[in-house]
């Protein structure tokens, strides 16, 4: 999902430098009695459960969601949300931060070369999936990467994300131009065998990438909080996307992999993320501890 928000959270629940926050007299308790309704009209109205999601991140871009809209409470903000399903949808932007970028973490795709598609090579047909795809810059790097590899026309990526809008826009698969040098460089460092440039075509201000790449991709809007497992997997990527839930709420998105992976598929989390004290981790063995790569034994 661009996940309901994607990339570090925590912190106190004051107020961050250059973050919108509530005024300096506001009752924190009635700002957490407003925050809870408002989470629960998402749920109950939309379907979208953001109940358990850490409350100091969910309130930050609540507050900037607030200022956005130009109203004065997050009262205020229910009103508009329940009432005006556009104004969901400009929340929902805020709310899913997608912090990506091709071949991001280039050590993390240069183990998946060298230890992940070893394993891959072994299976007639591989599924893959994508969970919180953002907009789509890890689907192309992992697609690319099969490409190279020879595994991708005997692959199937499934690429979801509570998010339709930038489900959209990695359907699209066009990207600014002025991020090509990062990503040259990202591809270049987890050992690409190629001109990246072979992969896109520039037009104007924006890099177009090659349809080939999504030929054997499926975009599905998924919901990890509220849906079901939909397929078995060899490989499901997750990367930082549960450093935003609780506990409880890992758990239960853990037992969702958990369900969806075959027996010996790869469970990839993000680099602040871990199977540790959870109730799953004796069912993995550790693939590569540092890129945070488990493998299902049980």
């Amino acid at each position: 999902m661009a996940v309901p928000v994607k990339q570090g959270a925590g912190g106190r629940p004051g107020r961050q430098q250059n973050m919108p926050g509530p005024p300096a007299l506001y009752n924190p308790e009635l700002e957490r009695l407003e925050i809870e309704l408002l989470l629960e009209g998402i749920h109950r109205h939309y379907g979208f459960d953001f109940r358990s999601y850490a409350f100091s991140s969910i309130r930050r871009r609540l507050w900037k969601r607030v200022e956005g809209e130009g109203v004065r409470t997050i009262s205020e903000l229910q009103a508009l949300v329940l009432h005006q399903p556009e104004a969901m949808e400009r929340l929902l932007l805020d709310l899913s931060v997608n912090v990506t970028a091709m071949f991001r973490d280039p050590h993390f795709y240069k183990i998946v070369r060298e230890e992940l598609i070893p394993l891959l090579r072994t299976y007639p047909f591989i599924r893959i999936w994508h969970a919180g795809c953002s907009t789509g810059e890890e689907v192309y790097s992992m697609a690319i990467v099969l490409e190279e590899e020879g595994l991708y026309d005997r692959a199937r990526i499934y690429a979801t994300d509570i998010n339709d809008n930038v489900l959209q826009k990695a359907k699209a698969g066009i990207f600014p131009l002025d991020r090509m040098q990062e990503y040259t460089e990202n591809y270049q460092r987890a050992g690409g065998k190629r001109a990246f440039s072979e992969y896109y075509t520039a037009k104007y201000e924006h890099a177009l990438f090659s349809p080939s790449l999504t030929r054997n991709v499926v975009f599905s809007q998924h919901n990890l909080v509220t849906d079901r497992s939909f397929a078995e997997f060899n490989v499901i990527f997750c990367r930082n996307v549960l450093i935003y839930f609780d506990k409880q709420l890992q758990n239960q998105v853990h037992r969702l992999f958990y369900d969806s992976l075959a027996m010996f598929g790869v469970l990839a989390l993000g680099s602040k993320e871990s199977l540790r004290f959870s109730k799953y981790e004796p069912c993995y063995e550790q693939l590569n501890p540092s890129e945070k790569l488990y493998r299902k034994v049980r």
